[in-house]
């Protein structure tokens, strides 16, 4: 832990002089994040990883989402954002960070669902996000930036755009999370807590459906049950824009994952994420 991060801390109000220990969590592969304990509290500082602002990602709607969403009682309270260090502090959520195999549960989907419904039922948000067009986004700046693209992508590109021009809205956009991984979802046994809102926008639920289908691999059965507990009802129409929006999902991944390949310092293998990924996408597309 460098004698920054500590210098950093000490800036922050609610932990200025309170003898904080700091510590390094694992997980993230966009930003930095530590633990932050002072006086039996448990905070997490989240520093944002260069070259972030390339994703689409806006660190003042970051913090108006997550403080957004704490207010709903699905995220952690946030303690305090520092605009000029492109930080957010929050509070550390006790319980099990989900694994895939989790969210096939259940008892633990139905979880998920109570917290989803609950954003999706909450305010408006600030900007926009459509699955669709960051992907394209994505590929363009990674191109730009010298990235070797498979031909396979652009095939997935258009596949895809001919799904988005049929299929169509499925309604009103309304608040969303985007980035349903398993570590941004935490059970405690009552409910799951939902963190990272850096690609929280206004959007299509369907999209955080099937994001979320696809990072926890539900199956057909599953993804049934997803929808019943979602939308009180089943329709095979919902079923196909979910599974539209899986595919969505994993192309998002892909490149995201190819453009991180050329911005971003942390120690990955970016490249072969975003190869797995275009690999689901295609798996996804051709069922």
């Amino acid at each position: 832990m460098t004698a920054d991060i500590a210098l950093l801390v000490e800036t922050i109000h609610g932990l200025r002089g309170r003898g904080a220990t700091i510590a390094p969590l694992d997980g993230g592969i966009t930003n930095r994040n530590y633990r932050v304990e002072a006086e039996g509290e448990v905070f997490v500082l989240r520093i944002a990883g260069e070259n972030t602002g390339l994703l689409g990602i806006d660190r003042a709607h970051e913090h108006q989402c997550a403080s957004a969403a704490a207010q709903l009682g699905v995220g952690p309270e946030v303690i305090a954002f520092l605009p000029k260090q492109a930080a957010l502090v929050t509070r550390f959520c006790t319980g099990a960070v989900l694994t895939a195999a989790d969210a096939q549960r259940p008892d633990i989907v139905a979880r998920i669902v109570r917290s989803l419904q609950k954003v999706h039922a909450g305010p408006v948000a600030p900007g926009d996000f459509c699955g669709f067009q960051v992907a394209r986004d994505y590929r363009q700046m990674a191109a730009e930036r010298g990235v070797a693209l498979p031909a396979e992508l652009d095939q997935a590109i258009e596949h895809l755009r001919r799904v988005e021009q049929t299929m169509g809205l499925s309604g009103p956009a309304r608040f969303c999370h985007n980035d349903l991984l398993p570590s941004n979802l935490i059970d405690d046994g009552q409910q799951v807590w939902i963190i990272d809102w850096e690609y929280a926008a206004m959007g299509d639920p369907f999209f955080d459906l099937g994001n979320l289908a696809e990072n926890h691999l539900l199956n057909p059965d599953q993804e049934e049950a997803l929808l019943r507990l979602y939308l009180d009802t089943f329709r095979s129409e919902d079923l196909g824009r979910l599974r539209a929006m899986r595919a969505v999902s994993a192309l998002r991944e892909a490149t995201w994952g190819y453009l991180q390949s050329a911005v971003s310092t942390l120690d990955f293998d970016f490249l072969g994420y975003a190869n797995e990924h275009l690999k689901r996408c295609q798996e996804l597309t051709h069922a």
